[in-house]
C-alpha cells in the first residue's frame, strides 16, 4: 500500500494489517512521516518529531515476532502523545518557555504503558502551557490551527492532538482534560475524544497523585478507534494510587456489539447554566433526535448542576496554587497571565471556601448517579461555540452572555468534569461556514462501555466518520 493509502486506514484497520504481517511499524512511521512532511507546516500540529525512536523501537519490536506486545494491542502503531506527557530522551516543554530545552529521563506512567502495549511515539502534539486555556498556543512552539479552516482556532489544550488526527498525520493521539481540553479540539476537528473516568488511565508522576480532576485519555478518528486505544491505555499502575484494573470485556468488544438504548436525556444548555451559540444549539438539537431513529425515547432533561461553575473554579484554583505555585516564585516573568491569574486565584481562597466546594461537588455527584438511575446516557453540546478566530486567546462573550474570566466559557465540558462521569465527543454536524460540531455524550459513573457503545450508535447514524482525514483548507 502507498503511504498515502496507509494514513486513511482507520486505526483498527492498521492494526489488523500488523498483526497479519501484511505491514510493518517502520512502514507505518514512513506513511506517518511523509504526511506529517506534507502538511504539518500548514497547521503546526506536531512541533517535535521523534522518528529515529520510533524506528528504533519498531525494529526492536519486528524482532520478537513472538512477543506478545507486538500480537496483542497497538502491534506497532504510530501514535502521538502531547507534549505535557513526558517520554524518555525526548523534548518535553509543556508549552513553557520554563521547560523549552528540557528533555526527561523517564515517561509518564500512560506512555509506559502504551509503549509495553506495542504503540510507538513518534511525535509530541502541541498544547497551551500547562494545558491552560481552550486555544492551542504558546510562546516555544508557536500556534496550531484547525484544519477545517486556518483562520480558526482548534480549541485546547488537546489542539494538537486532534489537528493531527484529523489531517492523517497519526492515527491515534493522547490527550488530556480538566475541564475540557480533550474534548473541546474533538469538537473543534471534527475527531473523537474521550474523557474517562479517574483512575481509568494512569496518570503521573505527578506531585499530586489522588488529584481527579485532570485524566489522560483517547483521541481518534473513530469511534471503535477510540475503544482500542482506551483498550491500550487502560490499567493499573503501582505509581498511581487511583488507577483502575482493566475491565473483564475490553472496549473493543463492546463497541463491536452496542445494545439498545432505552431513555436518552438531551439538554442544550444543562439546565441554563451556559448560553450557547443559536447555530450551534439548533445543530446539535437535530443531532439528539437522531436516538429516536434508534428506538430511544429522547427527553429534555439534565441533573442539577447549578453550582458547578463555583465549584470548578474554586477547585480548578486551588490545583494551580497546589501544583504551580513554585514556578510562580522562581520563573514569573516567564508565565503567561492566564497561568499567574490561575495561581494567584487559588492562593486567595480559604480553607471555608475549599471545603463548600468539595461539599458542592460531593452533592453534585450524587445528584448525577441518581440521575442516570433513569437515563442511559446524556447528550449536550460539546462546545457551545464554533471554532473561533484563531487571534482570541479565548471566548469572550456569547449570545449577549460577557464571560468574566477565560475558563468560563468551557463549563459545558467542566460541569461534567465535576460528576467524574465519562464524555465522549463524536462530530454531530457543521455550520453553514462548513465548520465542525461536536455533540457530547456523557456516560454513567464509570460506565465507559457503554457510553462508547452509545456513541458507536450515533457514528453510525449520523454518517460522518468517513470525512476524514483532510488536507488543511487554507482560507484568506
Amino acid at each position: 500500500m502507498s503511504h498515502a493509502d496507509l494514513v486513511k486506514l482507520t486505526a483498527v484497520e492498521a492494526v489488523d494489517l500488523l498483526k497479519k504481517r501484511k505491514v510493518s511499524p517502520l512502514e507505518m512511521i514512513d506513511a506517518a512521516a511523509a504526511r506529517i512532511a506534507e502538511v504539518d507546516k500548514t497547521v503546526n500540529a506536531l512541533p517535535t518529531l521523534c522518528l529515529d525512536r520510533a524506528r528504533a523501537q519498531a525494529k526492536r519490536l519486528e524482532s520478537e515476532p513472538g512477543d506478545k506486545n507486538y500480537a496483542g494491542y497497538l502491534a506497532g502503531l504510530p501514535i502521538a502523545v502531547k507534549d505535557l506527557n513526558p517520554v524518555k530522551g525526548v523534548r518535553t516543554t509543556y508549552g513553557s518557555p520554563i521547560y523549552k530545552d528540557y528533555v526527561p529521563d523517564h515517561s509518564d506512567h500512560m506512555v509506559e504503558m502504551l509503549d509495553r502495549r506495542g504503540a510507538v511515539t513518534i511525535a509530541k502534539s502541541n498544547t497551551p502551557e500547562f494545558g491552560a486555556g481552550a486555544n492551542t498556543f504558546n510562546e516555544v512552539l508557536g500556534t496550531t490551527v484547525n484544519p477545517w479552516d486556518t483562520r480558526k482556532s482548534c480549541a485546547g489544550s488537546s489542539g494538537g492532538a486532534a489537528v493531527a488526527l484529523a489531517t492523517g498525520q497519526v492515527w491515534l493521539a493522547t490527550g488530556s482534560d480538566l475541564g475540557g481540553s480533550l474534548r473541546s479540539p474533538a469538537s473543534f476537528c471534527g475527531i473523537v475524544g474521550m474523557r474517562p473516568s479517574p483512575g481509568r488511565v494512569a496518570h503521573g508522576p505527578s506531585l499530586m497523585p489522588f488529584a481527579n480532576l485532570s485524566v489522560d485519555g483517547p483521541m481518534a478518528r473513530t469511534v471503535a478507534d477510540t475503544a482500542l486505544f482506551l483498550d491500550a491505555m487502560a490499567g493499573q499502575h503501582p505509581g498511581d494510587p487511583i488507577s483502575l484494573a482493566e475491565p473483564a470485556t475490553s472496549f473493543s468488544a463492546a463497541v463491536a456489539n452496542p445494545g439498545k438504548l432505552s431513555r436518552v436525556a438531551f439538554s442544550a444548555d444543562l439546565n441554563g447554566i451556559t448560553p450557547v451559540d443559536p447555530e450551534v444549539r439548533e445543530i446539535v438539537a437535530k443531532a439528539a433526535r437522531l436516538f429516536e431513529a434508534m428506538g430511544a425515547t429522547v427527553e429534555e432533561a439534565a441533573p442539577d448542576l447549578k453550582e458547578a461553575q463555583e465549584t470548578f473554579h474554586i477547585l480548578r484554583a486551588a490545583q494551580f496554587a497546589a501544583s504551580k505555585a513554585p514556578l510562580l516564585e522562581k520563573h514569573r516573568d516567564l508565565l503567561k497571565p492566564e497561568v499567574i491569574w490561575n495561581i494567584e486565584k487559588g492562593q486567595k481562597l480559604t480553607a471555608e471556601e475549599i471545603g463548600k466546594a468539595e461539599r458542592w461537588r460531593g452533592e453534585l455527584f450524587y445528584r448525577t448517579a441518581k440521575f442516570f438511575e433513569t437515563y442511559d446516557v446524556l447528550v449536550c453540546p460539546t462546545t457551545i461555540v464554533p471554532p473561533y478566530p484563531v487571534e482570541q486567546r479565548y471566548v469572550a462573550e456569547v449570545d449577549g452572555h460577557t464571560f468574566e474570566n477565560y475558563i468560563e466559557w468551557v463549563l459545558v465540558c467542566s460541569a461534567i468534569t465535576l460528576t467524574s462521569c465519562p464524555a465522549i465527543s463524536v462530530p454531530c454536524g457543521f455550520t453553514k461556514d462548513g465548520l465542525p460540531v461536536g455533540l457530547q455524550i456523557v456516560g454513567k459513573p464509570r460506565g465507559e462501555a457503554a457510553m462508547l457503545q452509545a456513541a458507536k450508535l450515533f457514528e453510525e447514524a449520523a454518517g460522518l466518520s468517513t470525512r476524514l482525514p483532510i488536507d488543511p483548507i487554507v482560507k484568506a
